[in-house]
């Protein structure tokens, strides 16, 4: 989709690209000073908006693009992710809500997103708060409480680890907490498995409540959390075998196996083309919903024409394409929004950004890294994309928050300060991982697998993307005149030109 067709959508004020030798600082400072201007900060965490932009030029990677909307909201995610890191005595974590909210744990902590913030943060050149976070729900979460916290909500913990650990190059600190991540793993087996070997889970305690085939008691066979603990089975199995733990890493080679084996075979329903959830009664859930993507963003999924006509739905009007987005049930689903609004937090079809991000990573997974079936291109992911950037968006303001209805995106929590900097998905992950397509890899190389169609953008740039203790710079220039770097893709690294392209194509780049 061009960018005029989502002009109703566009609310961002600021003005369109600078032109020549771009100055990102400049442009940083220009869009912190607006969020910080229509910010009241009723909450301060560890950094300030007085100190936001500073923080932001020592720690993000820098991103220009001729999308408005797109570029903008990579600042404000950015500027409204670092509101929620927060010291606390047991180390620093990531909050979710900027308000305490009653369901939370001590320091308001809440482990729904832990794997969004990982995903997130990882990007940051500063990240070492991150393993503290990671440390505080393994080690200190559940002291002194009632019930569970760090098992509150369902996880993908270990794969997120891993895929850190890609970028921020820790060996030490992953294969240090091997032991404890394979005894979490075996409590989930405990908690949440069944004979069959498949796991269950409450749509509340998967952070989807009021769901189409859920409910806040039933023992559903979910794609979440099966999903989940496939990656994470995966995940443990790399972790091993860089430990050199040859008989743990068989151990999850055969978890992984067998789990992803029950996935194919107790979720996916061959007459509608989806993975479904598998109900307490045995039977499969009627409708289809956005959870039925997931295997894909886990890689969960083999490369199988018959798999990839799932796809078809996100694009379809009557499945998961609406006016403001990707919403979280199909659109033809008798039942669709017709569970309350904005009391309950119904998952129900409306949009959820923290969903939304989940999509758009299966998505991509499947433009990128599958080769059977054409169901969807490149121009359907930056449509998806350019639509979740753009709504973002309150009154004229760059806003976040819990849900959105799919036509008019009326933010359903309203103004109610508990949804403000809703910190529950990703979007520079996204943008970095998904449309640039960096692609981390565990040796001394990286791929780049951009799904940016060809003919949108004249230019782009993302620089001092922090990678294996080096600094990655990448550059798109059509005509050369932008950057000065060219005409094409380059990629340096620590400021030394180590790849280029005419096209904007997926290379590999070896680290030097």
């Amino acid at each position: 989709m061009k960018i005029n067709k989502l002009a109703g959508m566009l609310l961002f004020l600021l003005p369109g690209a600078l032109s020549g030798q771009e100055d990102l600082n400049a442009k940083l400072n220009m869009y912190v000073d607006k969020f910080n201007s229509q910010d009241n900060e009723a909450v301060i965490n560890k950094i300030d908006n007085k100190n936001s932009a500073t923080w932001m030029k020592d720690n993000i990677p820098l991103f220009a693009c001729p999308d408005s909307a797109i570029e903008e909201t990579y600042y404000f995610r950015w500027w409204s992710y670092r509101k929620h890191i927060k010291e606390t005595p047991l180390g620093t974590i990531v909050t979710e809500f900027i308000e305490p909210v009653s369901h939370a744990g001590k320091y308001n902590s809440i482990s729904c997103a832990l794997g969004h913030h990982i995903y997130e943060g990882r990007w940051l050149r500063n990240s070492d708060f991150l393993k503290e976070y990671v440390d505080f729900f393994m080690y200190h979460a559940d002291e002194g409480e009632k019930r569970p916290r760090f098992h509150q909500f369902s996880s993908w913990v270990p794969d997120a680890l891993l895929a850190y650990y890609m970028v921020d190059d820790d060996k030490t600190y992953l294969l240090d907490r091997l032991q404890d991540l394979d005894k979490d793993y075996l409590k989930w087996e405990e908690e949440r498995q069944l004979p069959s070997g498949m796991f269950w889970q409450h749509d509340v305690k998967d952070g989807m409540e009021e769901s189409v085939s859920g409910g806040r008691h039933v023992e559903n066979q979910r794609p979440t959390i099966n999903s989940y603990m496939y990656a994470n089975a995966r995940a443990l199995s790399t972790i091993a075998e860089m430990a050199g733990n040859d008989s743990l890493k068989r151990n999850y080679d055969v978890k992984a196996e067998r789990l992803q084996a029950l996935l194919l075979d107790s979720l996916w329903d061959k007459e509608d083309q989806f993975f479904k959830t598998r109900l307490e009664n045995g039977e499969l859930h009627s409708a289809r919903e956005a959870i039925g993507f997931i295997p894909w963003g886990f890689h969960a999924v083999p490369d199988q024409r018959g798999y990839a006509e799932a796809w078809t739905q996100v694009i379809d009007t009557a499945g998961f394409k609406a006016p403001w987005g990707l919403t979280t049930a199909e659109r033809r689903e008798p039942t669709f929004r017709t569970r309350g609004s904005g009391h309950s937090c119904e998952w129900d079809g409306a949009i959820w950004p923290f969903a939304s991000s989940q999509t758009l990573r299966g998505m991509a997974n499947f433009l990128a890294d599958y080769k059977h079936g054409k169901q969807i291109t490149k121009a359907d992911f930056y449509e998806a994309v350019q639509q979740y950037a753009a709504s973002h968006v309150m009154d004229g303001k760059a806003y976040i928050g819990e849900y959105q209805d799919e036509v008019t995106g009326f933010w359903l929590k309203g103004d109610n300060p508990r949804s403000k900097f809703y910190n529950h998905s990703t979007f520079a992950d996204v943008i970095i991982q998904d449309l640039i397509g960096f692609k981390p890899q565990l040796g001394n190389s990286f791929e780049l697998k951009p799904l940016i169609p060809q003919e949108q953008w004249a230019y782009f740039t993302l620089q001092g993307v922090p990678y294996k203790n080096k600094s990655v710079d990448i550059y798109w220039d059509v005509d050369g005149t932008q950057y000065g770097k060219g005409k094409g893709l380059t990629v340096y690294v620590d400021d030394k030109r180590i790849a280029k392209s005419k096209k904007l194509k997926s290379i590999k780049v070896n680290l030097k």
